[in-house]
């Protein structure tokens, strides 16, 4: 009897990766958040308390997406698209500020992102978009409808203001562009051209260009622009080989700016030391390694788009927020995936990571249905070849038995 197929290495190292993160991560939240709480005298469960219920619902999320057949995106992609920019408008104007940044709408007593809305719905649209159409060769093709849509995002973020979304977008839809066949000299080109916009947009905006040039010496500033930076290494040096333990690190006590969120991973270098921060980043290659997998491996042209577009959602953010806290690239508020403190971001991640198993998951099914139709298809042609063998030899049976009988009778 024929069993289901066996769910493969990379579905397995997509769920192991995926949950081994955000449990690590509610345990981190809780050592960067605790500390603090407890010497202003705060509730030192509250970060871990909404961190766990964000992780709940994300993985509520998470086992509905894997459910539900991932091809209905495909029907509801203007759909999802156009209620992204609904929202990414709709915070704009009724958004309250929040560090002179309006970037979360209030939903009761709960608040979302629509930005962390908007980078799903637009990986499903392009997926859509380049599952039924030739990639675009020139940028004269890309620039519709696929630029616009994306340079009307980017700029409706820009203004909240958010760059490190949009860069983690731009990283996206050149990774889906890369797998539908874009060629590579185009996608340098496109890239050209949006580095030049993003470096007017922090150009124009003074915290912008501090943090570029904090970047570049932070030293220069070092009770200013460069003060986040400056800590996070000095975070990340302290721990050593070993780190000071889980819960001893002393920069997250008012040292620290963002501990929680942007700059976790200065935490657990303090804390776990190099051997935690390299665990941390192998864990992201392994699920780019398995993300990819599942891209490559699906037959169906959407399904292999959105894989790569989700994937990348989640390993580009990784890559540009590890670089920032190692000071290997500007600051651009980017949390670390599943680890960092954040619901919208996490519940999103979540739901993304669901539509990646479903698709593995699909991919070995149909494998196996078109295996054993093989199977089947080669067990009927044998046994008609069999069957057209036993008449065969049946004709030629009764031929030889009429021979003889008129020899006999010739012979009386």
């Amino acid at each position: 009897m024929d069993r289901a197929p066996r769910r493969g290495a990379d579905w397995h190292a997509l769920t192991l990766v995926t949950l081994g993160l955000v449990a690590f991560g509610i345990v981190m939240v809780y050592s960067a958040t605790s500390a603090s709480a407890a010497v202003g005298g705060g509730d030192p469960i509250e970060y871990l308390t909404r961190q766990a219920t964000f992780a709940v619902i994300g993985l509520i999320g998470l086992v509905g997406a894997t459910r539900i057949d991932y091809h209905r995106l495909r029907a509801v992609a203007p759909a999802l698209v156009l209620a992204a920019l609904a929202s990414c408008v709709a915070v704009l104007l009724l958004g309250p500020p929040v560090n002179g940044a309006r970037r979360w709408l209030g939903v009761g007593p709960a608040s979302f992102q629509p930005s962390e809305f908007a980078k799903l719905a637009l990986a499903v649209w392009l997926a859509a978009h380049l599952a039924k159409r030739e990639p675009p060769q020139k940028l004269s093709e890309l620039w519709r409808p696929i630029g616009l849509l994306v340079g009307l995002f980017a700029g409706l973020i820009l203004l909240e203001p958010d760059l490190g979304t949009t860069i983690a977008i731009g990283v996206m839809v050149a990774a889906v562009l890369l797998v539908s066949g874009t060629p590579a000299l185009t996608l340098a080109a496109a890239g050209g051209l949006a580095g030049a916009a993003a470096f007017v947009a922090v150009w124009v905006e003074p915290y912008r260009r501090a943090r570029v040039l904090s970047f570049l010496d932070p030293w220069s500033d070092a009770q200013g622009a460069g003060f986040q930076t400056i800590q996070a290494q000095i975070g990340l040096g302290s721990g050593g080989l070993f780190g000071e333990g889980l819960g001893q690190g002393v920069q997250k006590i008012h040292y620290l700016p963002e501990a929680h969120t942007d700059m976790i991973l200065a935490v657990i270098g303090e804390e776990l030391g190099l051997l935690g921060t390299g665990a941390v980043i192998l864990a992201y290659a392994a699920f780019a390694w398995a993300g990819l997998t599942v891209a490559l491996r699906c037959r169906d042209p959407f399904g292999k788009r959105l894989a790569a577009g989700l994937t990348a959602l989640v390993c580009g953010q990784a890559a540009v927020n590890l670089a920032a806290v190692l000071g290997l690239a500007p600051l651009t508020g980017i949390p670390l995936p599943f680890v960092s403190y954040g619901g919208s971001s996490l519940v999103v991640q979540l739901v993304a990571v669901g539509v990646l198993l479903n698709i593995a998951t699909s991919g070995r099914q149909r494998a196996h249905l078109r295996d054993r139709s093989r199977r089947d298809g080669g067990a009927r042609g044998a046994g008609a070849r069999g069957g057209r063998r036993v008449a065969s030899a049946g004709r030629a049976g009764d031929l030889r038995r009429v021979a003889g009988s008129r020899r006999s009778a010739a012979g009386s």
